[in-house]
């Protein structure tokens, strides 16, 4: 048996934190349930849950094959009568209603966020948004983004608070191709659960829309974006009041003032072409310009946060790179590349769940200060010892009676 000593949180703990009233509930008022015999919602997500963790490429035929094993039904309380295939697994998929998925992702994420310190709370209101494409590799997707070489892709966007991914959408629409479409309403969708608008919400050059920017400021998000360099604007004050550079280790602050940007207005000629005539917005941003005094390289900043120092605007910005490593994480320990449904509900389905499952393990890799491999293996490990406390159970005690239960 793997017991880890030095764990201060085990994956029963953390296995505690699934909301079963919730699952009951919502099990009657998505109706998840109304048609199925057999893949109940609650099954669903063991099911998923389960191979998740214990598998490092997963397939419907996995899903088969684990549901099907006694080690699984032993685990999870399940009758050994029940058997599945793999094509009720792919219509269940594509059929079952994802909500159910998506609200227990966000009361699991409600109930860890509400162990936050207060320190935490403040250090997490900096959100970083970003995206990530997973293309179809086979040509059988049936909803996604068309490309120039005929296939679709999937994007989804993400918000990350630090520790916990806080949101997440799937987009497939064609709208969404461009980043400024797909990050501005990831944005605008997570405000629209909050109660309160305290967040500062951190963007790579995704969004570069001036309208955005704009339409933010008037909804009181506060943001930090990384700009394009030499954007135009016109500068209405200097926050720059002395000669004594503003340094920090091999950067220093080169321009910080209040400006108006410009945009493009689209115009239609008589001939019925597009073109776009350039407008300035009437709206005060912040732009921080700093510069490397090694590589002379520029970061420009748009922001309309004006109470922060321009050290601070940088630093929050380098917070970004959290949510580059959380999507690593999520490619090389959770299968996020690889599509297990190719319609957009079952697609929606995983998604949630890995959100899910990367919750657990992610507590589970801070409580016990482990890395995300090891906390990925570790929680393997736990796993099949659970299964096997269970089947020795199960055979009266009597070791090889339940090797033999295991397949």
């Amino acid at each position: 048996m793997s017991v880890f000593k030095d764990h201060k949180i085990s994956l029963k703990d953390v296995l505690e934190f699934i909301p079963e009233a919730l699952l009951s509930h919502l099990s009657a008022s998505t109706k998840v349930d109304y048609y199925s015999k057999v893949l109940h919602g609650r099954k669903i997500f063991y099911l998923l849950l389960y191979c998740i963790f214990d598998n490092e490429k997963l397939s419907q035929r996995t899903l088969e094959d684990t549901f099907n094993s006694s080690g699984f039904k032993a685990l999870f309380g399940l009758g050994e009568e029940e058997k599945i295939r793999r094509s009720s697994i792919s219509e269940r998929l594509s059929k079952i209603d994802s909500n159910y998925f998506l609200e227990i992702y966000e009361q699991m994420y409600e109930r860890f966020s509400e162990l936050y310190s207060k320190t935490e709370i403040e250090k997490y209101n900096l959100i970083r948004v970003d995206s990530t494409i997973v293309a179809d590799t086979c040509n059988k997707l049936k909803e996604g983004i068309d490309q120039k070489s005929g296939k679709k892709l999937v994007k989804f966007s993400f918000s990350f608070d630090g520790i916990l991914p806080s949101a997440v959408d799937v987009f497939t629409g064609q709208k969404y191709s461009t980043e400024d479409n797909a990050l501005a309403q990831a944005v605008l969708n997570q405000v629209k659960k909050e109660d309160h608008h305290d967040n500062i919400y951190i963007i790579d050059r995704g969004i570069q829309s001036t309208r955005t920017m704009k339409d933010f400021e008037e909804k009181l998000l506060k943001f930090i974006i990384r700009s394009k360099e030499n954007r135009k604007y016109e500068e209405i004050e200097s926050f720059i009041k002395t000669e004594t550079p503003i340094k920090w280790d091999d950067w220093g602050v080169i321009k910080d003032s209040k400006v108006k940007l410009y945009t493009g207005k689209p115009i239609q000629n008589k001939r019925g072409n597009i073109h776009h005539r350039e407008e300035k917005v009437e709206t005060y941003f912040r732009l921080i310009v700093i510069k490397n005094e090694k590589t002379a390289k520029e970061l420009w900043f748009i922001t309309n946060e004006f109470e922060l120092s321009a050290k601070e605007i940088s630093d929050y910005y380098r917070k970004r790179w959290d949510i580059e490593v959380f999507f690593r994480f999520m490619k090389q320990e959770l299968n996020l590349s690889h599509l297990v449904s190719l319609n957009k509900n079952g697609i929606e389905v995983m998604l949630y769940m890995t959100m899910i499952a990367s919750m657990l393990l992610l507590i589970y890799k801070k409580v016990n200060n482990l890395g995300y491999k090891t906390a990925k293996r570790r929680i393997a490990m736990e796993l099949r010892d659970m299964i096997t406390a269970i089947l020795i159970i199960f055979a009266g005690g009597i070791l090889q009676k339940s090797s033999k239960l295991k397949t």
